[in-house]
């Protein structure tokens, strides 16, 4: 019987059974939910998720700030070609502004995607606080 009871003492109990972590929420999660987290954020496609998984409100969130983000990059890409037409500024822009926009955009998106994917929300100053107003 001592046995048994130094074995007890040897071995405790193992911590109590519960969801892995990183999982979805529990509930209805759609089958395509990877797909319209990744459509979320290529431009135009995000109206996809918008309009097909309004159920869920993850991937709105995100359809939503795919879609302000794509929306400010087209703001600012005018706003460039506008500065351009000035001999100055046109060839500090066009040495590379348009260019560090592209890839600035490039990594922003790829960035959403990967914290979507995983389950957490990138948040980008103003733009996001922007799509959070957004009903």
């Amino acid at each position: 019987m001592e046995e048994n009871q130094n074995m007890n003492q040897q071995n405790p109990p193992g911590p109590p059974p519960g969801p892995p972590p990183n999982q979805p929420p529990s509930g209805n999660v759609s089958p395509n939910r990877t797909i319209m987290l990744i459509l979320s954020y290529l431009g135009i496609l995000a109206i996809i998720p918008l309009l097909v998984e309004q159920d869920d409100p993850e991937v709105q969130w995100h359809a939503k700030h795919g879609i302000i983000l794509v929306v400010s990059w087209i703001v600012i890409s005018i706003a460039l070609s506008i500065l351009a037409l000035f001999p100055v500024i046109g060839a500090i822009i066009g040495c590379g502004g348009f260019g560090l926009l592209w890839l600035a955009a490039l990594a922003v998106h790829i960035m959403c995607i990967i914290k979507a994917l995983n389950g957490e929300r990138f948040r980008v100053p103003f733009i996001t606080d922007f799509a959070d107003q957004w009903k």
